[in-house]
């Protein structure tokens, strides 16, 4: 079963979108795809630094 997910909005600068659209084609994924898992990535960072 695929976890849920929940649509939100945000607004970013454009010349991130325009690096973000680049990296997510790159990898064959979708902007949202790709979003999701870079700040995956990153809140898993943050706990590894935080767990000592």
């Amino acid at each position: 079963m695929k976890p849920l997910k929940s649509k939100v909005s945000l607004t970013l600068d454009q010349p991130v979108i325009e690096k973000i659209q680049a990296l997510a084609e790159q990898q064959d994924r979708s902007l949202s795809s790709y979003i999701n898992l870079v700040l995956r990535a990153h809140l898993e960072e943050l706990e590894r630094k935080a767990d000592p």
